[in-house]
């Protein structure tokens, strides 16, 4: 069977590999720019500093002002200056990003004001969960409530219809100002995040749902009651849940925000204090953690 035949699935075994692939090559990519030289090197890691006065071991250098002392200290006679292809430091190797991964867990951090990789993942767990929490709890029954009685879709719907657009963090420092400068401000931002986006996916999502399961319901004569809970509920379950998964990946998207009012807390102020102190195999190092936690949940 042909890899691109038109509306037509691959094999098992061919999605499975096309899905690893899918990772494989950024990751390659990843390696070939950190690892060959002469795909994307811009800048020199000086080995030894010859007779040039500023450099220093170890200091990254444009390639173009190496290659010009380089000259300037061959024209005088003097020591030349030695050093190799480098990325700049905002792209480290990926072996420097698993090592920052562990050393995050496993070595304390320097500085008093900052958390542990675990205190402050564990902080953005939190946040998130309470938050979509709340959410689910009352978007998804009047979702499912819309989706299925005309008489709540219009009770319901044009005023989140409205609502939806306005951008949640502007809520930012109403929420600090009823709430508090802790957690519950962030939670909040959360909650209008997602809250009224869930509404009306659930809802769609409900009105979706197979006209001939609620023909035979009615045939059979269920009631109301029954319709909702015996035959609406457990046939949009599967929907509902990759709509679920769906949202819970905007409010990950939303914690970037939330995390920036209020206390400093949580893995989006590590990571804004690690690019401050340009420890950027630490940034790495913690957005992959931060996508792990994404897809885990």
């Amino acid at each position: 069977m042909s890899l691109f035949a038109v509306n037509k699935q691959l094999p098992p075994r061919s999605r499975s590999s096309v899905a690893l692939l899918s990772f494989l090559v950024p990751i390659l990519l990843w390696c070939a720019v950190s690892y060959l030289p002469f795909v994307w090197h811009p800048q020199t890691k000086i080995t030894e500093p010859g007779s040039v006065s500023y450099f220093r071991s170890d200091m990254l250098v444009d390639n173009n002002i190496f290659e010009s002392e380089s000259l300037k200290a061959e024209e005088s006679e003097k020591a030349l200056p030695k050093g190799i292809p480098a990325n700049p430091v905002y792209l480290p190797a990926p072996h420097e990003v698993v090592s920052a991964f562990y050393t995050a867990f496993t070595t304390e951090p320097k500085r008093r004001s900052e958390k542990w990789l675990h205190e402050s993942l564990w902080s953005s767990i939190q946040v998130i969960f309470w938050g979509f929490l709340i959410s689910s709890i009352v978007g998804i029954p009047l979702g499912i409530l819309a989706g299925t009685y005309d008489f709540f879709s219009r009770l319901f719907e044009p005023f989140i219809e409205f609502f939806r657009y306005l951008p949640a963090p502007a809520f930012g420092a109403l929420a600090v100002a009823i709430l508090g400068i802790y957690q519950s401000p962030k939670i909040a931002i959360i909650f209008i995040g997602t809250f009224f986006q869930q509404v009306l996916i659930v809802a769609n999502t409900t009105r979706k749902l197979d006209p001939a399961l609620l023909e035979a319901g009615q045939t059979l004569g269920a009631s109301n009651r029954s319709m909702l809970f015996k035959i609406v509920i457990p046939g949009i379950l599967p929907d509902l849940y990759k709509d679920t998964r769906i949202l819970l990946g905007w409010a990950w998207t939303y914690l970037i925000v939330a995390e920036l009012i209020g206390t400093s807390s949580g893995i989006t102020w590590f990571i804004t204090q690690q690019a401050r102190y340009k420890n950027f195999d630490n940034v790495f190092a913690d957005h992959n953690d931060d996508w792990y936690s994404r897809l885990s949940h």
